[in-house]
Order: structure tokens, then C-alpha cells, then sequence
């Protein structure tokens, strides 16, 4: 059984001379490295104002050492380490070749974040998780060739903080991306997550993946009558996550009618400024 091990620094190591340079290094120095199968890249010192390519290019220079790995989470660091947003990412254009073995994928942070070329025969889960989402990264992953993908979990955020496309372009990813295997599909903590849950129940996805996750957004009454209405059309979804949400109480209830898990916690209540309604996502900054 594989063995999961995470990497990090503070900040006094960051200012000891520790950072992205060394923690390649570092981790090729752990007698315990060759059974670590999920390598977790923690705070890397000063992740807001050193980017995370040093690692990324070290594993890609020592690949027969890293060639074992098959889970790897890039930026797994708290707020009180880094906001999501202030985290700067790299290119991982060499690194799908570079893990042959790589099953699941998940970075945090996307700020200078460039996912190149994709292409992987074994990778079977993507996650991105952030405060916004560029467009030139759902192009790559519109565009990606994952024959066994199944999940795919992508955090939309805030445009004042990275996202710069809009219901269109999510659609668009959905229209083109060509994802055989997925099985589950995740379009989550958007401010306009209403407009998201009917871009995804429209998608081609929903034929065949067995868990829809729309979680961690601004989903009100409007976008958990759409869920309401059409998800009994798909009898292959077997759980729904909508924790984190703006829905009512009643649409909560009528919701949990329906024969499929649910997560329908975390229940937000708008607030009202200057006459106008706000309601946030959970993660932006």
C-alpha cells in the first residue's frame, strides 16, 4: 500500500534560505520518498511571492525518481499560509510526461498557473481549486486528451480574482472537451452558479457520470428548481453535492425528495448593502 506524505516550509524556513529551489532536494534526501505514492507540495516558504516552478521543474529533471508517484497535490496550504489567490503556480507542460503513473492531479492556486499540452493515459482525476479560473486553463483542459478521466472538479471563482470567462465559456469546455470516462463532474464555487447548474444539465456529462458537484457557490431557489425539474431525466446521477449554497429551506426539502445522495449543508443567507443582494462564493480570495 502506497504511503501519502506531504513537504512544506514556513516561513522562518523560507527565511533561512528554504523555498522552491531546495524542496526537490530535500525530498529526493527523504529515506521515506521511494514509498510515497501521494507526494503533497505544502507552502513552499513564500508562495505570494516565489512560484512553485523550481519543484516542478526539479521533478520533471529527476523523473525516473518521481516516476512511482501517482497522486500529487501542488499548493496545499491554508489562508494563513497563503490566500488561494495570492498563491503563484507554474507550467506544467513537462509534467505530464514526465509521471507516467500519475492517477490523480490536484492544484491549488492560479495565478501564473499554465497547464500546457495536456495529454495523460492514466490520469483519472483533475482537480483545480481557486479563487478564479483563467480561460487559458480551461483551454488546455477543453483541449486535453485523459482517456480515463473520471473526475473532473473545477473551482469557477470570482473575476476579481482570475476568472475572466463567463457562462459561454464554461458551456464551451463542456461542448468540446471529450472526457470518456468521466463519472464524476464538478463546475463549482461560482458567483453565478445558477447560470452554471443549467449550462451543466445541458451538457453531454450528464448521460454518463453517477455524481454532479455544484457545490461551494451562489446556487439559489432559481438554479435548485432547474436541478428539480430535470435531474429525474438522468437516472445514472446517483448523488448531488450542493453544500454551501443560498437555497431555501423548502427547496432543500423538495430537493432531498429526489432518489439520490445529497449534500445540501452549509446554508448561506444573503446580505443586503446599499439596497443590493450579495452573495459569495466560498472560496475567491
Amino acid at each position: 500500500m502506497g504511503k501519502t506524505k506531504k513537504y512544506s516550509y514556513d516561513y522562518e524556513q523560507y527565511e533561512e534560505g528554504k523555498g522552491s529551489a531546495s524542496m526537490v532536494d530535500e525530498i529526493l534526501e527523504d529515506p521515506e520518498f521511494g514509498q510515497v505514492t501521494d507526494l503533497v507540495i505544502g507552502c513552499w516558504g513564500n508562495p505570494c511571492e516565489e512560484d512553485c516552478q523550481a519543484i516542478l521543474d526539479g521533478i520533471v529533471n529527476h523523473r525516473d525518481r518521481f516516476a512511482h508517484v501517482e497522486k500529487l497535490f501542488v499548493g496545499d496550504m491554508d489562508y494563513e499560509e497563503c490566500e488561494a489567490s495570492w498563491i503563484i503556480q507554474g507550467n506544467y507542460q513537462k509534467l505530464w510526461e514526465a509521471l507516467p503513473q500519475l492517477k490523480e492531479l490536484t492544484i491549488k492556486g492560479s495565478t501564473d498557473l499554465e497547464l500546457g499540452e495536456i495529454s495523460h493515459d492514466t490520469l483519472e482525476a483533475l482537480t483545480i481549486i481557486c479563487g478564479g479560473l483563467p480561460s487559458s486553463v480551461m483551454e488546455s483542459i477543453q483541449n486535453a486528451r485523459l482517456p480515463r478521466l473520471k473526475k473532473l472538479v473545477l473551482y469557477i471563482g470570482s473575476d476579481n480574482y482570475g476568472f475572466d470567462g463567463n457562462g459561454d465559456s464554461i458551456r464551451t469546455l463542456l461542448e468540446k472537451s471529450d472526457f470518456p470516462s468521466l463519472e464524476y463532474l464538478g463546475i463549482e464555487d461560482s458567483e453565478i452558479q445558477d447560470e452554471l447548474t443549467e449550462i451543466v444539465l445541458n451538457c453531454k456529462y450528464m448521460n454518463q457520470i453517477h455524481t454532479l458537484d455544484l457545490a461551494n457557490g451562489t446556487l439559489t431557489d432559481k438554479g435548485g428548481k432547474l436541478l428539480l425539474e430535470r435531474l429525474p431525466a438522468y437516472p445514472n446521477v446517483k448523488a448531488l453535492d450542493v453544500h454551501y449554497h443560498y437555497m431555501s429551506e423548502d427547496m432543500v426539502e423538495d430537493l432531498e425528495t429526489l432518489p439520490v445522495d445529497i449534500d445540501a449543508s452549509e446554508f448561506n443567507e444573503p446580505e443586503t448593502y446599499d439596497g443590493e443582494i450579495w452573495m459569495n462564493a466560498m472560496l475567491t480570495e
